[in-house]
């Protein structure tokens, strides 16, 4: 049985963590993405490293640290962005399945992997657009 950990509060991910913490997790969910077949057609293989360097700058800023992602790219405006994309339970399950493995990888602190899972149930959620 996998131990509880409580979550960190989201505004001290980035103090826990900081940039580099991120990016691994980044690195290590994108390394996964062209062999995937539900996922790798969703991102075109010539914009993969943009699509890494937009979710690192989100999570950086969303978890209190820079806010490139916001002046570069404005509000991030979230179902806007992805509604191009047919996102169903699969795509939602696969994603999730692809970052836990990248937390694995990552190896970040219980606490503020767990409040990162978190977040990533509720807004992988929130952008299924297909039933």
């Amino acid at each position: 049985m996998k131990d509880v950990v409580d979550p960190l509060p989201e505004d001290q991910v980035f103090e826990q963590i900081g940039e580099d913490g991120f990016r691994r997790l980044v690195a290590a969910f994108y390394r996964q993405i062209p062999d995937d077949d539900i996922l790798g057609p969703m991102y075109p293989a010539e914009d993969l490293a943009g699509a890494e360097q937009r979710l690192g700058d989100f999570l950086i800023y969303r978890f209190g640290g820079p806010p490139r992602y916001v002046e570069q790219r404005g509000h991030p405006r979230l179902r806007l962005r992805h509604a191009r994309f047919a996102i169903d339970q699969r795509a939602r399950d696969r994603w999730l399945g692809l970052m836990d493995r990248a937390f694995r990888q990552a190896q970040l602190p219980p606490q503020a992997e767990a409040t990162l899972r978190q977040f990533f149930e509720h807004v992988a959620t929130f952008l299924m657009n297909r039933p």
